[in-house]
Formats: C-alpha cells, structure tokens, sequence
C-alpha cells in the first residue's frame, strides 16, 4: 500500500513534471551501487567490471527513459486553457529566509523540461561508447542534468540558484577528464567554461539578492518568484532599481546565452568537451539565460526590461551576424556549430527585445528549436570523431558513401539551423520575424538577412564532409546502427514532428505567454526609453 506522501505525489502530477530531477538523482544512487557492487581487482588496479559498465549505462537509460515518458504524460495532461502554474509542489524549507521547495511548470518550462529529457536521453546514448571510468561519468551526467531539470521547474529563486551552482561542477570535472584536445587543450576549455558561469552566477547572484531584499518587509521576505512579479506590479521596485538590477540579471544570464560580447566561451567549451557535456550545454543549458531573461527579467522587472531593451536588440544583431561570419572561416565542426549556436541565440535576444507576446513566443519556441537541431549536430559529429578522430571540414569528405544514417542526421540538422519549412526551427524563426519587425524594422531586416550567411557556411560545411567522391579511408568505418541510432531517432523524431506539427510546440508556448499580455501592453503604452533617454 502506498503511503500518504506518496499518493500525494502521484494525485498531485507532481511526478509528471519533476520526474527528470528524482529520476536522475535516483540513478546517481543506483549507478554508484552498481559501480561499487563490481569492482574487480586486476594487478593492483581496480576496474569496472564489463558487467557492471553495461549495468551504468541501462540504469541511466531507463532513469531518462522513465522522466521522457512522464514529462510527454504532463505535456499533454497540461491544460492550456486553464493556464499558469500546474503540477505544483510547495513544501516550506528554510522558514527563517522564506526558502520554499517549490516547484511547477506552465507553457513556457514545460517546453524546456521536455527538451532536456529529450537531449538528456540522446546523451545517454551518445556516450554508450564511453570505457574511461563510465561509472564516474554517468554519475556526473545525471547531476547535470537533474541540476538543469531543476532550473526550469523551481518557482523559487533559491531553489533556481541552488539548482544552477550544481550545474558548474560536473560540466568542469567531464570536460577536464573526458574532453578532447584538438585546437585547445581540454584543461583551458574547462577552465574558460567554468569562469564564464561563475562569472554570470556571481552577477546573477547580486541581483537575486537585492531583489529579495528589497521586495518587501524583512518579516516577509521571500524567494517565491510569483510573489516578487506580484511585487513589482505593486510598486515595491523603483525603475532606477529596476533598470540597475536588471542590467546585473542582463550580465549573468546574458553570459550563459552566449551574448555578445560574452560569448567567447561557448565555442572553446563546446570544442573541448565530450559529446554528451557538447549537447547538453548548446542543447539545454544556454537556455536557461533565454528562460531567467523572461521568467525573472521580464516578469520581475518589466522596467528594466524596456529600458534596456534597445542595448539587448543592437547585441543581438552582432550576435547573428559576427559570429555567422566567424562561422564561415572555422574549419573545426565544433566550432562551425558553436558559433553557429552563438548566432541563433541573437535571434532568441531579438525576440525578447521586442517585448510583445509574439516574438517571445517565438524567442521560447526558438531556444528548443536550437535546443534539439545542435545536439543532434555534436551527437552525429561526436560519433564521426570517435570513429575516425577527425573532425576538419578539409579531412572530412564523401562520408554520405560509407555513413548514410549519420549523413540524415547531419542533413536534417543543418536543415532545420536554415529554417527550412517543415521543420522544427521554421516557425519560431518567422514568429520572431513577424513580432520584432514592427519594433525594430532595420535590425529585423538585417537578421532576416543572416540567415544567407547560416546557409553559407551550414551548406559547405554538409558539402565537403558528406557528398563529393568516395574516400576510401572511411570504407573501414561502420556506419550508425544499434544504440548509436538513439540519438539520430530520438532528436530526429522531436525535430520533424514539431515542424509538421508546429501547434504542438506554439500552442504550448502561446499558453504561456499569454500572462505575459497584460505586462507588455503596459510596457507598450509606456513612453519609449533609449539608451536612458525618455
């Protein structure tokens, strides 16, 4: 008989939601159980046995597994007409700061839960190959992933931060121990990565601190992130407060979505990273920036938000169009994809520039479109590399011949990065458009325009490395089957049916934002702010 908590739980929908952070912790536990259970001593080393290797890897697919298929069940148990926050859990924690364990999605985090469970099951998968110390790194896998999961479902600051911090510490350890050394050495890949993110954490710490503080009454202060946005329509925060503490939130989130000029970072960190680090991080954790901008930024300080808005849109554009034509010179396929990452993200900056339910719907839309599209890339170019450890544009070549399955994998990634219709990136890419072009005409002209330059260096890039003449140095090598299908299946699937069937995706977000309607109607009916000037 279950016990009362646990029918809770479950009554709740509790688990729907929040299934991918348990889940993950859950097989922290048993991967460290499995490990220890079968150690087998060998000349005074002690080795995971192949047993045990093989027990790691199935209990992270299944733990992954397990929190896909309850977030599916709570994506489509979501009532959209209802709205806000549902499948919530709030259990006091710290009572003398107001910290509450609370947690929930509405239509703009369920979108993200779903796809990190995607990105997080197809990394599992990706890293089936993995010999060194796999028990190590699966664990570290699934904190990362319960520490990102955690981020999307908080409704409280603390719990959001706490959720963050845990992030920085295994994307170090996995880049420094499994990372690849190629144009930078994996130790200064892991070390720039983990200095950016504390970097944006500290000036992102500031600004949770003097929002908490300045909120309310020290009797009644709190973390609760609906009760500060309650707080700001109330008046609490001044606009000079507003204005100060969002440029602070601006930085932090800012230097995680890879905006310039923080975004030297990113191509680095991808480069030295493992496969799984590689897509989780352009995959899901870049957007956590997009998601605090709107979630804390916009809906906390919709002051601040107008009036740097115009900075936001002007950085945006250099995002899209600098690093497209850095992407053009790059010969390494992790760096064409990071910078190519870096461009995309302008497009997500210009739709939050905007500040109209339109073209945040489609900044929301438009981080799970990249989400999906560039973990398929470094999935499909992290196992080209661990078979042929190359992973040079001019090395590559033909590879259509001897690797079909991964060659469809790299056609409909680049595909949807173009925004072709009918896949997943199509429809957010022209939400975004249609919403900032009303607001900003010349910077939605020019990003329109970037997309020639995606083309550009996107087209080349499938060009040399999968069509042109048989090489026969790659006859030797197998093409993708078995396990190493998952990844190409999993984000294959996600990244046609979204484009088929766009409303899945912008229906869910329109849910959303629409409580966001209200607040941008009045930040339109404000008078114009630029650069601090009314």
């Amino acid at each position: 008989m279950l016990s009362d908590g646990e029918l809770s739980i479950i009554n709740g929908g509790f688990a729907g939601t929040c299934i991918g952070c348990p889940a993950a912790l859950l097989c922290v536990f048993g991967v460290g159980a499995v490990g220890a259970g079968n150690l087998r001593c060998c000349h005074d080393l002690c080795t995971v046995s192949a047993q045990a290797k093989e027990s790691v890897r199935v209990i992270c697919a299944a733990a992954m597994t397990v929190a896909l298929v309850l977030t599916v069940y709570a994506f489509f148990s979501y009532d959209m007409s209802v709205g806000g926050m549902q499948f919530t859990e709030d259990v006091p924690w710290i009572k003398d700061l107001g910290v509450h364990y609370a947690l929930g999605v509405d239509g703009i985090s369920l979108p993200m839960l779903l796809l990190t469970d995607l990105i997080g099951l197809a990394a599992v998968f990706s890293s089936w190959s993995i010999t060194e110390r796999p028990k190590e790194f699966y664990i570290l896998l699934m904190i990362l992933i319960a520490g990102v999961t955690g981020t999307f479902i908080a409704r409280d600051l603390f719990i959001f931060l706490l959720c963050y911090e845990v992030v920085v510490i295994p994307i170090y350890i996995m880049v420094i121990i499994w990372g690849s050394t190629k144009r930078v050495s994996k130790e200064y890949a892991g070390m720039k990565l983990t200095i950016y993110l504390l970097m944006g954490s500290a000036f992102m710490l500031v600004g949770v601190v003097a929002l908490y503080l300045q909120a309310f009454p020290p009797e009644m202060r709190t973390f609760d992130m609906q009760a500060l946005a309650a707080a700001a329509q109330a008046g609490h925060f001044s606009e000079e407060f507003q204005i100060f503490a969002f440029l602070l939130l601006l930085i932090g989130f800012g230097s995680l979505l890879s905006m310039f000029p923080f975004h030297s970072w990113s191509p680095d960190g991808y480069a030295g990273a493992p496969t799984a680090v590689s897509m989780i991080h352009a995959g899901v954790l870049k957007k956590i920036g997009g998601y605090g901008l709107i979630r804390l930024g916009l809906l906390v300080l919709p002051l601040g938000a107008k009036f740097w808005a115009p900075l936001i849109a002007g950085l945006a554009i250099i995002n899209v169009m600098y690093a497209a034509y850095i992407a053009l010179a790059q010969h390494d396929l992790k760096y064409v994809i990071g910078y190519s990452s870096v461009s995309h993200m302008g497009y997500v900056l210009l739709g939050f520039a905007a500040l109209n339910v339109v073209s945040v719907s489609g900044a929301v839309a438009n981080m799970v479109a990249h989400g999906v599209m560039s973990a398929l890339f470094f999935a499909m170019i992290g196992y080209v590399y661990e078979r042929t450890h190359l992973r040079s544009v001019h090395e590559l070549r033909g590879l259509a011949h001897q690797m079909p399955r991964v060659a469809t994998g790299f056609m409909l990634a680049g595909m949807a990065s173009l925004g072709l219709p009918g896949l997943i990136g199509f429809m957010p890419e022209f939400t975004i458009f249609v919403g900032s072009f009303g607001v900003y005409p010349v910077f939605a002209v020019i990003a329109i325009s970037g997309i020639i330059f995606t083309a550009l260096y996107t087209l080349r890039m499938l060009a040399k490395i999968l069509f042109g003449p048989r090489d026969q140095r790659f006859d030797y090598f197998q093409d993708a089957k078995g396990v190493a299908m998952m990844p190409l299946i999993i984000l294959g699937v996600a990244l046609v049916g979204f484009g088929i069937f766009p409303q899945l995706l912008m229906g869910m977000v329109g849910s959303g934002t629409e409580q966001l309607v209200p607040l941008l109607d009045q930040l339109s009916d404000a008078s114009a702010m630029l650069g601090g000037v009314r």
